[in-house]
């Protein structure tokens, strides 16, 4: 999940910096302390990774950040770069808190299979059956919502909301508000035409569960994924409840949601200021998550994330059927780069890695999996977006990644 406007391209962003290389504007930032060194119980790959990382992080101004890698081929490794707090001294741990954006985006599209498994909805089913609110809901079909083939509106894209969360960033959103502002805005294309990210169709989803099990998502959530994977750290806030569980790091960010509507770029002023020191970065811990809701309210760890990477990939959440028809649904987001970042029924492919980036105000998330090798990577920063504009977690993921799969 992206702050406001950035929910459109978290997945081009990740998948740009995972895959693809893409360059970014970079000025001169003192580098880090030297490495530590190997330890002879770390990965080979360690040696020369672990610098890289912390230059990145060090040239994108990161507070905080962790990168935790599980592979059966190559060896596990964790580590931790940075403090929980902006000049701060108490570092970062691989335990701690974090918002984890459009990562719940997955646990909304697991939950939606599951019903589909028990026969209390269809893929085929329209979206008029449930919310008849959304207009040509009739021809819009849960599917739609799931693969981002909906035509539909993303309401994060919106002066509204973007001057709403700068304004009153404690704000408790409702998910009608949220859809409404969605819906109100012309549809991009029919359904199915083609692929265009867009929170609304999460948000619906999410409506869509409430109905149909009559529970809050918080409970959903917890009895459908966190107790059968054993993720005990994670949770999904209520729509008043704006705290992150201690142990936690600080979120920051150097622009509003304004600022950041037409482009994650700030301004060259404000880059120079960032890089020396002259201009702190916002703390936004605590801007309630609401408006993110299905779409992009969920909290977890490392750990759990890594413990539900697996669970995602290795049919744990969903019978072997339903598995399989969700790893291929994948399809190109953009057809004329059939090698490309790819999305499915509540699920993003980065080349051999299924998962999901995320980002809400204040942090960054990459999750990914590779299910043939046995290879997960979890990164997350406490800054989102970088100032000239990178994401950075999924820019340390891409640093992981060409390591992982060099030769």
């Amino acid at each position: 999940m992206n702050q406001t406007s950035r929910a459109v391209t978290v997945l081009v962003v990740a998948a740009c910096a995972v895959l693809s290389g893409c360059s970014a504007v970079t000025g001169s930032v003192e580098a880090p302390p030297p490495s530590s060194p190997v330890g002879p119980a770390d990965p080979g790959y360690v040696a020369e990774l672990r610098p890289e990382l912390e230059q990145l992080a060090a040239d994108l101004l990161v507070t905080g950040a962790v990168v935790m890698i599980r592979s059966a081929e190559l060896g596990d490794w964790t580590t931790t770069i940075g403090t929980r707090s902006y000049r701060g001294s108490d570092p970062v741990q691989p335990s701690d808190h974090l918002r984890i954006g459009s990562v719940t985006k997955t646990w909304t599209g697991t939950v939606i299979l599951q019903l589909v498994e028990e026969g209390k909805i269809t893929l085929a089913d329209a979206v008029s059956r449930y919310r008849p609110e959304v207009p040509n809901g009739d021809k819009i079909t849960i599917e739609h919502l799931l693969t981002m083939r909906s035509g539909l509106s993303n309401y994060t894209l919106g002066l509204e909301l973007n001057q709403a969360m700068d304004s009153t960033p404690d704000r408790a959103w409702q998910p009608a508000e949220l859809v409404r502002l969605g819906v109100a805005e012309p549809a991009s294309f029919a359904p199915g035409a083609r692929w265009e990210y867009s929170n609304t169709n999460t948000v619906l989803l999410g409506m869509i569960i409430e109905q149909v099990t009559g529970e809050p998502l918080t409970e959903v959530f917890r009895e459908r994924i966190f107790d059968r994977v054993g993720m005990a750290d994670s949770s999904f806030p209520a729509a008043d409840d704006a705290r992150l569980p201690d142990d936690h790091a600080r979120g920051y960010t150097y622009g509003t949601n304004v600022q950041t509507m037409d482009s994650l770029v700030l301004p060259k002023e404000i880059q120079e200021a960032a890089r020396a020191g002259t201009l702190a970065p916002m703390d936004v811990t605590n801007v309630n998550p609401s408006w993110g809701w299905s779409a992009g309210a969920g909290i977890s760890t490392a750990p759990d994330l890594v413990a539900y990477a697996k669970a995602l990939t290795d049919g744990s959440l969903l019978g072997p059927e339903l598995q399989q028809q969700r790893l291929d649904s994948i399809r190109p987001t953009d057809p004329a780069t059939p090698d490309g970042p790819g999305y499915g029924l509540g699920l993003a492919r980065f080349g051999a890695l299924y998962g999901h980036t995320g980002e809400l105000p204040g942090f960054n998330t990459f999750v990914g999996r590779d299910p043939e090798r046995d290879l997960t990577v979890v990164v997350w920063t406490s800054l989102g977006p970088a100032p000239d504009g990178r994401a950075p977690a999924t820019t340390l993921a891409r640093a992981v990644i060409e390591t992982l799969y060099a030769g």
